[in-house]
């Protein structure tokens, strides 16, 4: 029997309504053709500004996995959860924009939430997408190390100077900034430009954390090259890890454009790959700090079992967990409970700018084997619950 079974723990913040609520969604989200067809119609009628339609999306979708439209809004998620032991991390959570205006507007929201998180403990990180600060096309570019036109070096320089301002205000006020991982084909200029941020703002501690997909071939590799050059240049290593969120993108594109497919063969060796990750942090905490974002409760359960074994306090300082809002309250609040560095991810923003992101996570939730069916067995147990089933 699972150790993340407690639906008393898990759901302590909802009501029997919101509980009713969840359940239905996530009896909807389960059939993929509902999915699918509730996906194109939602976002037709959102982009053509349909009457009524945001009102619904914000109490459906947006109230399930969003904490609110603006930060202070999210503050009432914040404050509640944090009674519980359990962080947030607000996430600016636009997505699909591509003009300079809006990477400069994204600039400015990321410095707010430093603000925002400076000296407060119930918001332990920021984040933020490379994709927020300038286009993948120019990401995917400075990648392959060709020959620039002026434009695009001045663009790239917009890019730079909005990663080095965010940083250096993580770093003035003692805030952990974590950029995000996105498709593998824009992830190696991305990755280069936050291991420059590392060099230069983790030479004390780790302030700047690169994101590490591991459903990933490779990245074992990379961890172990990344470790190297820290070794030899001085500087602390951060990292999330997560198992990866565009498979399906990144395996048709791969076949597509007839490259050898980045994503491990089998599920069974993402699982492997991950559990590796474990390995490496636990093994180098001497240099190294993880944030372990991962719904799999296994995984989970590793982690901290592995700490017990060496004598760690559950609140270690360089090891974190996570999970996204609206999703596994099981495993969230049972790590607050025991007193672990736990957070969610807290998306935030306007409601139309984050319907992408929310027909994301219905998709995921739909392709995700056993992920939906779990969400609704435990709402279902702990409704039973409190009516003394």
């Amino acid at each position: 029997m699972s150790i993340f079974n407690n639906t008393q723990i898990a759901f302590a913040d909802k009501t029997d309504s919101q509980l009713k609520k969840a359940f239905w969604m996530f009896k909807a989200i389960e059939q993929p053709l509902i999915t699918n067809v509730g996906i194109s119609a939602l976002n037709f009628t959102v982009k053509n500004n349909f009457p009524f339609v945001t009102d619904i999306v914000k109490k459906t979708l947006f109230e399930q996995f969003c904490g609110g439209e603006t930060h202070e809004e999210s503050m009432k998620v914040v404050k509640q959860m944090f009674k519980h032991h359990v962080g947030s991390i607000f996430d600016y959570a636009i997505e699909g924009k591509a003009e300079e205006k809006v990477f400069d507007d994204t600039c400015t929201e990321i410095k707010q939430n430093i603000k925002f998180a400076e000296g407060n403990p119930a918001i332990p990180f920021v984040v933020f997408k490379p994709t927020g600060f300038g286009r993948i096309e120019i990401y995917e570019e400075i990648g392959k190390n060709v020959e620039l036109t002026t434009s695009q070096k001045e663009e790239w320089a917009r890019v730079v100077r909005r990663f080095e301002q965010v940083c250096q205000m993580a770093f003035d006020r003692n805030v952990v900034l974590m950029i995000d991982a996105e498709e593998t084909w824009m992830q190696d200029s991305t990755d280069n430009l936050v291991n420059e941020m590392m060099e230069k703002f983790n030479k004390q501690k780790a302030i700047v954390w690169n994101t590490v997909q591991m459903y990933r071939t490779g990245r074992l590799e990379y961890l172990a090259k990344d470790l190297e050059r820290a070794k030899e240049k001085n500087y602390f290593l951060g990292y999330k890890f997560v198992r990866g969120a565009y498979m399906e993108k990144e395996r048709a594109r791969a076949a597509a454009m007839k490259y050898p497919d980045p994503i491990q063969p089998t599920k069974q060796a993402s699982d492997d790959n991950y559990n590796s990750a474990i390995d490496f942090v636990l093994k180098n905490l001497d240099r190294v700090s993880g944030f372990f974002g991962t719904h799999n409760e296994k995984s989970t359960e590793l982690v901290m079992d592995k700490m017990k074994a060496m004598g760690l306090p559950h609140d270690h300082p360089q090891v974190h967990f996570g999970q996204l809002y609206g999703m596994s309250d099981n495993i969230t609040y049972y790590l607050g409970a025991e007193k672990y560095n736990v957070c969610k991810y807290l998306p935030y923003g306007p409601v139309k700018d984050v319907v992408p992101y929310l027909t994301r996570r219905a998709q995921e939730n739909t392709s995700v084997a056993g992920q939906t069916g779990r969400e609704l067995g435990l709402i279902q147990k702990e409704l039973d619950r409190r009516k003394g089933k």
